[in-house]
């Protein structure tokens, strides 16, 4: 006798929970998902924020110099434990292994209930609030309506499978990398730059005052810089991922450092330091002063393409968190389904998604994406203290890659990550008690599915 629909649908269901995500991304997707995820809107607004803070143009290419550094001591450390430990999940599987089950919970929990989905409704609406109104008048509501197509059409292609989100992250982000490449070779070819600009004013003598600055405009660096994280939770779908998720991340994150040193170039080229702190889109003052008005449209193109490559990052990469939960039987069960026919975390997807555009439609992504900055940088500093303590927990793990300059490039890159986490906590006091707020709020989720666990 055949099986009938029930029965059938037992089995899927059955199968999807126990079904593993197939090994199907290369090393230029992993170096994709980095440039794509970490280039969204920062180079284009961050610089004035700097220029504000060090004044000198030689300080200002420092900055970036110092902050992409710092940044790929990171991408060192992280890399050694994606190696390690090549499961979908990424720094959850990391905290896990290293903690315990509790706090790799409660990165989670946040990463779901704010970080991601704080960052794909912030995204969106960037995208359909400030920059595509300039090709197009919107209403308000026809502005909200389109944040929601571009999250579901993300989400629609991400669904349908890796392989679908992957490509569309290369395209995205060949699109993007030619276009900044693009706007630099216009900025130098055609803009009557003056060199001084590079050199003039000349820094300030060594105060501490003159450090604090520094350290305000390196902290500005960091958010434009962070992303690349975010390929360890697609981990378990890179193909042989002790070479390519290692080498892909720190490719990426290089290609990275090496187009934001260039862009800041092509800026101080045709506008000095004092005229960049007083222009907070200074990638369209740069591009008018070369090509004239036509410059401000060029890069509110190239400005939406590259959102887009951020917020489709997120889909592709963050539900694999919350999948990697779901198996460990601390979040919703259905969440560990895997699509019998795509193959892809599907409900996964739909669960970011549903709850990011609630966020987007209600408009309190902005205030919750400031509440968690001091825990966000927290379990950073944390995932790079992991690599000391697996090395000592787990000796026998192997490790196809160990950490360059290990133990002081993970030492300093935990010290960057405090550094962040103490600016926020000093600097917006209450914000940050509301975030570890939310992040506590895990605590008796976490024990509720432990109990269902036990039942």
């Amino acid at each position: 006798m055949g099986k009938g629909p029930m029965a059938e649908n037992l089995i899927k269901s059955e199968v999807g929970l126990t079904c593993r995500l197939p090994r199907v991304l290369s090393r230029l997707d992993v170096v994709s998902i980095v440039i794509g995820g970490v280039i969204g809107s920062g180079i284009f607004l961050v610089p004035a924020k700097i220029a504000q803070e060090v004044e000198s143009p030689l300080l200002v290419l420092l900055v970036w110099v110092v902050g992409g550094f710092l940044s790929f001591l990171g991408a060192l450390t992280f890399a050694e434990l994606g190696a390690a430990l090549p499961e979908a999940g990424g720094m959850y599987i990391y905290l896990r292994e290293a903690y315990g089950p509790l706090l790799s919970f409660l990165f989670g929990w946040t990463l779901f209930l704010v970080i991601d989905s704080g960052a794909i409704a912030t995204l969106a609406v960037a995208f359909s609030a400030n920059y595509l109104p300039y090709f197009f008048k919107m209403s308000p509501w026809t502005s909200k309506l389109v944040a929601v197509g571009f999250i579901l059409f993300l989400a629609a292609v991400n669904y349908v499978g890796v392989r679908w989100g992957a490509n569309l992250q290369n395209l995205l982000t060949l699109i993007k990398t030619g276009a900044i490449i693009g706007i630099c070779g216009a900025i130098f070819i055609f803009g009557k730059g003056n060199p001084d600009n590079f050199l003039n004013p000349q820094p300030e003598k060594f105060s501490l005052d003159l450090l604090s600055a520094f350290g305000v405009a390196l902290v500005a660096t960091f958010w434009a810089y962070k992303g690349w994280e975010s390929a360890t939770y697609s981990a378990g779908e890179v193909k042989n991922p002790g070479s390519n998720l290692p080498l892909g991340i720190l490719i990426g994150l290089g290609a990275v450092i090496g187009l934001y040193l260039l862009a800041n170039l092509a800026y101080l080229y045709v506008l000095p330091a004092s005229l960049i702190a007083r222009t907070p889109r200074v990638a369209a003052e740069a591009m008018q002063v070369a090509v004239g008005p036509a410059g401000a449209s060029i890069i509110s193109l190239v400005i939406l393409f590259s959102i887009m490559g951020a917020a489709n990052q997120n889909l592709l990469c963050s539900p694999r968190v919350y999948f990697a939960m779901a198996r460990d039987k601390v979040f919703f069960q259905k969440i560990a389904s895997v699509h019998p026919r795509f193959f892809t975390p599907h409900v996964s997807i739909i669960a970011i998604s549903l709850w990011s555009i609630g966020l987007s439609l209600t408009g309190t992504f902005e205030q919750l994406f400031t509440y968690v900055v001091f825990g966000q940088w927290l379990f950073f500093g944390l995932t790079g203290a992991a690599v000391f303590i697996l090395r000592r927990k787990r000796p026998d793990l192997p490790r196809p890659y160990k950490t360059w300059g290990y133990p002081l490039t993970p030492a300093l890159f935990v010290m960057a990550a405090i550094l962040i986490s103490v600016n926020s906590l000093v600097k917006e006091f209450w914000n940050s008690l509301a975030g570890l707020g939310i992040i506590m709020l895990g605590i008796p989720a976490y024990f509720y599915w432990r109990a269902r666990l036990k039942d």
